[in-house]
């Protein structure tokens, strides 16, 4: 696949997203929450890595799958392209439904639901093992003939489409589109953990899917958004893998061998015999709803928000086809970022360590990437600004953040 569709839409994205928080600025709606959003946009950055690196490595199986096609189909042509976005999205469906009806498959898709609020921040919080299984789910679509690339570039235009319908701004489309089309209202159903909406809607473009398998819910009363087991948390590890660690201690904890291998494809929730009920959090407390906040290290918005914008550069240093660094760089590259993304968890959560993380994640990724800038004779501009950032950053953390933290304290419930 020689064009990343991730990177060449996310002009796009940034732009729909930062429109709509414009929008709910002056409308005044709440409809973002500061903490959930640096969450939200942290995680979809380090996303973004993983997405490069799980299409490079399942290129390779379907095109060695695509030997056994008893034709090539051309994906050029007009009528096959709409072919192939039909089955992607109808074999999104079935993937999506797996994600919610089954252990393993809630483990690696449940970080996206982690989220209490519902916009384009929210759309981007996506989970780090999630991308694996749904490129999995799309190889009949090479066994009948589509090149791989194609089905690559297919599926990932798909998931782009997809960040449309996740927001709250668009109220209820005219009921000849609401029938067939995915819309936001449905998509705030899938998203609600209202009982009446939970495991519905499953679509990613086309609504019929749902309303022909028995899985379609129209919205009728207000959402409440999130996991009906709040995360309570901001750190992208722990949202990504807290799901799969209580998997892996159910499987060491019981007894029985039979259930420590179908533990993971059982209903969700499901756990062995021998085991007693798992005793979680709750998003409702005497029938009100309560989101998670927390304290974070006071003056720390504004540095957030400046390193959120810088990270966008970041990004695409490994995400975007033209990217000027090697294989191993971007590797590296990704790992800082996950480091950012955790660090400013932690500064909103008030850690000890969040501050020293991020200050040594600072140092590590301006003087790497100048220096890997210029042993690649990428533009000067590039190595001078990563250079600048650098320094400003530097100066904000020991400078500015000192002189907040002497400071009063914080609300410790921001909104």
């Amino acid at each position: 696949m020689s064009i990343n569709v991730y990177a060449v839409a996310t002009p796009f994205v940034i732009v729909l997203a930062l429109t709509e928080f414009a929008w709910c600025v002056v409308r005044r709606n709440g409809y973002y929450s500061f903490q959930d959003s640096i969450a939200s946009m942290g995680t979809a950055v380090m996303n973004q890595c993983v997405n490069v690196a799980v299409a490079l490595m399942v290129l390779p199986l379907f095109t060695q799958l695509g030997q056994f096609a008893p034709w090539r189909l051309d994906a050029s042509s007009p009528l096959s392209l709409v072919a192939l976005f039909l089955g992607v999205d109808f074999l999104f469906y079935w993937f999506h439904r797996f994600g919610h009806r089954t252990n393993i498959g809630w483990a690696a898709h449940s970080p996206h639901h982690s989220t209490e609020e519902l916009n384009y921040a929210v759309a981007l919080r996506a989970s780090v093992t999630q991308r694996l299984f749904s490129f999995l789910f799309y190889w009949p679509l090479v066994l009948v003939g589509f090149p791989p690339e194609a089905v690559l570039a297919m599926v990932a235009f798909h998931l782009v489409l997809q960040f449309i319908p996740h927001t709250r701004v668009i109220p209820k489309l005219p009921r000849w589109v609401e029938s067939w089309l995915n819309t936001p209202s449905h998509h705030r159903v899938h998203h609600a953990r209202n009982d009446a909406y939970i495991d519905k809607n499953y679509a990613g473009f086309l609504i019929i899917w749902d309303r022909m398998f028995g899985t379609y819910e129209e919205e009728t009363e207000p959402c409440s958004y999130g996991l009906t087991t709040p995360a309570n948390t901001w750190d992208p590890t722990v949202i990504n893998f807290q799901a799969w660690a209580r998997l892996f201690a159910d499987a060491v904890a019981t007894k029985s061998h039979w259930d420590r291998l179908r533990l993971w494809v059982m209903p969700t929730g499901w756990r062995p015999a021998d085991l007693p009920p798992r005793t979680l959090g709750y998003w409702q407390q005497e029938g009100a709803e309560v989101k998670y906040h927390s304290r974070e290290l006071p003056g720390v918005r504004g540095y957030l928000v400046f390193q959120l914008f810088a990270s966008m550069p970041f990004m695409l240093l490994v995400s975007h086809h033209a990217s000027p660094l090697s294989g191993w760089q971007k590797v590296a590259l990704s790992l800082l970022l996950w480091a950012m993304a955790t660090a400013w968890s932690g500064m909103l959560e008030s850690k000890a360590w969040s501050e020293p993380l991020e200050l040594a994640r600072v140092l590590a990724m301006g003087v790497a990437v100048t220096l890997w800038l210029v042993w690649a004779s990428a533009p000067q501009t590039w190595s001078a600004l990563t250079a600048a950032w650098l320094m400003v950053s530097l100066v904000w953390l020991r400078v500015a953040r000192g002189a907040a933290a002497r400071g009063p304290q914080s609300n410790p419930h921001p909104s």
